[in-house]
């Protein structure tokens, strides 16, 4: 039975129905423990029997330890989320149990093989102008030991080395035999402050750039606001803050002109992993580019389908440490045996510590930094600040 340290097994079995995106009639069906008894027992009204439990927890592939694990030290209402305003409640509750639990697991296998928190930056200010978002960007490059004014050839890694944990979120299908992703949501994150753990996780798209732009929206987030929790208008100051990460200011004003045509912003594109549209985004925000000039690019990206399909791809990044300091810990197959101790389903392990393809790895340790070129047009090698880097 739990001890006085540990959460109740009544609100652990609520936290597996919302991490699982079941309902209490699903559960029921899949365990044959009654709905009554699931209800009573996550109300408190009724104790719950170890034989119950673990029918549940044969049905869904889950530890029992699970029921009887410490929840997450974060608290569910910090968190900052990139979504789309018409994602809905109950998936966001989902996702918000899967960070929890994501939080738990990275908060235990970092801790336990000692390693260091992220040193970032952090703003403390009420109120911060976009001259104090482009000085912490500024600041967060020096922490995550960064060129000050060279394109971030390979974010996810400069992350993971200063103490930034990456998680890829693939949530496991009701039924536990398929998964599924959401394009609603893009990234969620938590960082409690200096010392620390950190952890960004996002939903994989189809385009590396907006993945890229996700990172370092969530990376704002924890420099802008982990000390701010009341800022004003907090995604707008992400945003401002990731052009500024990946684009600093006196590149953008030298590199985005209004003389810029859209074949210019797809070879920056190439040479930044940013999309066409950030660019001009950050174009605007550092007054290379004005109003006018903003507008009539856009209606150029609409008219040559470009706002959901641009030209030049952006690879995806692979995160790494998680999957490493899993596989120090439990050996070269680590989702099993960490699953009980860490009381996590495997499938959540799977997701946000993937194994790493090794074609995937022997590509990033060889590559050059490259971005496939706008129309094939070769493009120089300009990510030379890091030897592993791989956006392409």
């Amino acid at each position: 039975m739990p001890t006085a340290l540990e959460a109740s097994p009544g609100e652990r079995l609520r936290t597996l129905r919302d991490l699982l995106g079941l309902t209490g009639a699903s559960l029921t069906a899949m365990s044959g423990v009654s709905q009554s008894w699931i209800s009573q027992v996550e109300t408190g009204a009724r104790e719950p029997s170890e034989e119950r439990l673990r029918l549940i927890a044969d049905a869904t592939d889950t530890p029992m330890s699970f029921f009887f694990a410490q929840p997450s030290s974060v608290p569910l209402d910090s968190l900052r989320f990139r979504k789309m305003a018409s994602a809905s409640r109950t998936l966001t509750r989902r996702i918000s149990a899967f960070y929890g639990e994501s939080f738990r697991v990275t908060e235990e296998v970092t801790t336990r093989s000692r390693y260091p928190a992220p040193p970032l930056p952090f703003a403390t200010s009420a109120e911060i102008s976009r001259s104090d978002v482009e000085e912490l960007a500024a600041q967060t490059r020096v922490a995550l030991r960064l060129a000050p004014d060279k394109p971030i050839p390979h974010l996810t890694r400069a992350l993971e080395r200063a103490g930034v944990a990456v998680a890829p979120i693939v949530l496991p299908d009701p039924n536990g035999e398929t998964s599924s992703t959401t394009n609603k949501h893009f990234g969620v994150s938590y960082w409690a402050g200096i010392g620390e753990t950190a952890l960004i996780a996002y939903f994989p798209g189809q385009q590396g750039d907006r993945d890229r732009f996700t990172l370092a929206h969530e990376l704002g987030h924890m420099v802008l606001h982990s000390f701010r929790p009341k800022a004003t208008d907090p995604e707008t100051e992400a945003n401002w803050f990731a052009g500024s990460l990946l684009v600093p200011e006196g590149r953008a004003e030298q590199e985005i002109t209004d003389r810029l045509t859209l074949e210019g912003y797809a070879r920056l594109k190439a040479t930044w992993g940013v999309s066409i549209q950030a660019l001009i985004m950050r174009g605007a925000a550092v007054g290379t580019i004005d109003e006018s000039r903003k507008r009539s690019l856009y209606v150029q990206v609409t008219q040559r389908g470009w706002r959901k399909n641009e030209p030049v791809t952006v690879g995806h990044e692979s995160p790494l440490l998680l999957w490493k300091l899993l596989s120090a810990q439990f050996g070269d197959k680590p989702y099993l045996p960490a699953a009980e101790e860490l009381a996590i389903q495997p499938a959540v392990l799977r997701s946000i510590a993937p194994q790493p393809d090794s074609r995937t790895s022997l590509t990033e340790q060889s590559s050059e930094g490259r971005v496939v070129a706008f129309r094939r047009r070769p493009v120089p090698p300009s990510f030379d600040d890091e030897s592993d880097a791989q956006v392409r």
